[in-house]
């Protein structure tokens, strides 16, 4: 894999989910756009996917936030 850069396997880990849910995260447009595509697989840059993890509503439940 190129490097800097995370498949949907990486961002799966990165989050604790499953790929099937990032599939279905990139099929229902909630993730951005691939940076690139190597084949037919969309890769993103690692600094896309950390943006859009911490813009990402509704996520401080799982740090057990009281705000």
């Amino acid at each position: 894999m190129i490097p800097g850069y995370m498949t949907s396997k990486d961002i799966a880990d990165r989050l604790g989910v499953k790929p099937a849910t990032v599939r279905q995260y990139k099929l229902r447009g909630d993730l951005p756009p691939p940076d690139e595509t190597i084949g037919r697989s969309p890769v993103w840059k690692k600094e896309t996917i950390e943006v859009w993890i911490a813009s990402r509503p509704g996520q401080d439940w799982r740090r057990g936030s009281s705000d």
